[in-house]
């Protein structure tokens, strides 16, 4: 039986972890993640749970001392936001090429200059193709529900990735919501513990970890990350439906809302999800036939399972929370695109940049794009593909 609370998305991630029990969580405080090794640090300090928390000077110091930890053979997590992820860059590469399973709950905020803490995807973004695995979350449930997932699908042996789980900062890791708890004996069983088959306190095989990989095996060390994160689609799908026995909650690699019979779409990430959902219920009252695909799974890109949810559709939108920053669009927009294209789907679609800094996404703002839809199919026409909403421009 399912227990039921009242959590911030914060207070969410930092219980998973209570629950998972990991070895090793090394972290630094960055807002607005600095609650969830924050509320954590109590649960060593009560002893609710025999994890070695380390309070380390820097984020690029906590994924050190997380990599460390997981090559010696221990289960590490940490999390972080914005600034603190681009300090760990360095380091981000090293734990996914090493085949280290850490998990990483990642607040998502804006990344400097100019400073600001509030919510965007620009942190995600700019390590999307660093090799880990990347759930994104839609309210507090969902973070929690990826971070019970996270283990068994990054520790998986035909896997071997690290992963974090994406929430957005403030808005759902600051906001308080209803939230249905696995009991303690449940999370235990389904995490199940790491067992890892080479790691370096085992004296039975010493090895090196890290060395020097030239011209003779790069290459080859970069295709088998690359064949992981397209094992770890298929691990996902396992993982999911078990989770899926257990609690009763589904998740696929990505939420289809009233698409089935839509004829115009909106394709979005996190907690704009949620206020697209609330646009949808309202013009589909008025007869407008509108529908949204909610990306949970972005790294691996599920890019055929994409190209055929969305391949009945007139018009689709995509929206970004962060600008790439190269006059074509966001990165979800790329990947849609070329979903589309190399499964040969060809549907009319735009880019929307949206929200950055933490710049209010209404209602309004999203019926606006489904209006915009509507109108590109009356008249067949996109006059420009990139746009954007929200922002003040010159006259």
């Amino acid at each position: 039986m399912s227990i039921r609370e009242r959590l911030s998305g914060n207070e969410a991630a930092a219980t998973a972890m209570k629950q998972i029990n990991p070895d090793v969580v090394a972290a630094f405080p960055i807002t607005p993640s600095t609650e969830i090794p924050q509320y954590f640090s109590t649960f060593v300090s009560n002893g609710t749970v025999d994890t070695e928390f380390v309070a380390v000077e820097s984020e690029h110091s906590a994924m050190s001392a997380c990599i460390g930890a997981e090559a010696a053979g221990a289960r590490a997590m940490t999390a972080t936001s914005a600034n603190g992820l681009s300090l760990m860059w360095e380091m981000i590469y090293i734990a996914s090429s090493l085949r280290l399973p850490i998990v990483m709950s990642l607040v998502n905020r804006a990344v400097s200059g100019p400073l600001n803490i509030h919510n965007d995807h620009s942190d995600a973004m700019g390590v999307r193709d660093a090799g880990w695995i990347m759930l994104f979350s839609e309210n507090n449930q969902e973070a929690y529900d990826n971070l019970l997932m996270a283990h068994r699908i990054a520790e998986h042996k035909d896997v071997l990735l690290p992963l974090m789980v994406c929430q957005d900062g403030f808005i759902t890791s600051h906001s308080i919501e209803n939230i249905e708890l696995v009991e303690d004996e449940k999370v235990k069983e389904f995490v199940g513990k790491y067992k890892p088959e080479h790691y370096l306190l085992n004296s039975k095989e010493p090895m090196a970890v890290g060395p020097l990989d030239v011209q003779p095996y790069l290459f080859e060390h970069k295709y088998q990350q690359a064949n992981a994160m397209r094992n770890a689609k298929k691990v996902i799908e396992e993982v999911s439906k078990d989770f899926e026995k257990m609690t009763g909650r589904k998740y696929s690699f990505f939420e289809e809302y009233k698409l089935d019979d839509a004829e115009i779409a909106i394709v979005c990430m996190n907690s704009t999800a949620g206020t697209t959902k609330y646009v949808v219920d309202a013009l589909r009252e008025k007869g407008v036939k509108a529908g949204l695909l909610k990306v949970r799974m972005f790294r691996p890109f599920p890019t055929e399972e994409i190209a055929n949810a969305l391949s009945h559709l007139k018009a689709v939108a995509v929206l970004d929370k962060s600008d790439s920053l190269n006059a074509a669009g966001g990165a979800l927009f790329e990947d849609v695109t070329s979903a589309m294209y190399v499964n040969n789907k060809q549907v009319p679609m735009v880019s929307y940049v949206y929200g950055i800094g933490g710049r209010d996404t209404t209602s309004y703002d999203i019926e606006g794009v489904y209006n915009d839809l509507a109108e590109i199919v009356k008249t067949g026409k996109i006059d420009n593909p990139y746009r954007y909403f929200g922002v003040r421009r010159d006259k």
